[in-house]
């Protein structure tokens, strides 16, 4: 777990470090459309990176392991907010429909966490 917990760390300085870079490195090079695009890939990093967190810490407490959870949770915020950045900075619609993927793992990811949790919790 302890993997985890140092990609929620990067992928929470991330988050902040590419929010900062939309807001004032962005602004007026990019469509309103493509900005709230990179938007919403900073939100769904940040949220995800907190989920990656609470994984960790379940697993510590709980002697549990949520590698599966955790891995789709990683795999989610690359895919998803991956394509997102690229899509926004790019334009090519390629980039976003890679996007769904992302979002199918971020769910497998909350459903793995929900059922650990219901099992050894």
């Amino acid at each position: 777990m302890k993997f985890f917990l140092l990609a929620a760390i990067v992928n929470g300085f991330l988050s902040v470090a590419l929010g900062a870079f939309g807001a004032h490195g962005l602004e007026g090079r990019l469509t309103e459309k493509m900005l709230n695009t990179w938007e919403k890939a900073v939100t769904y990093q940040m949220f995800h990176t907190v989920a990656l967190l609470a994984t960790s810490f379940i697993a510590m407490k709980a002697n549990v392991s949520l590698n599966g959870a955790g891995w789709f949770f990683l795999i989610g915020i690359v895919l998803f907010s991956g394509s997102l950045y690229m899509y926004s900075t790019t334009g090519i619609k390629l980039f976003a429909m890679i996007t769904p993927l992302g979002g199918v793992a971020f769910l497998i990811g909350w459903i793995l966490l929900g059922v650990a949790v219901l099992k050894n919790v």
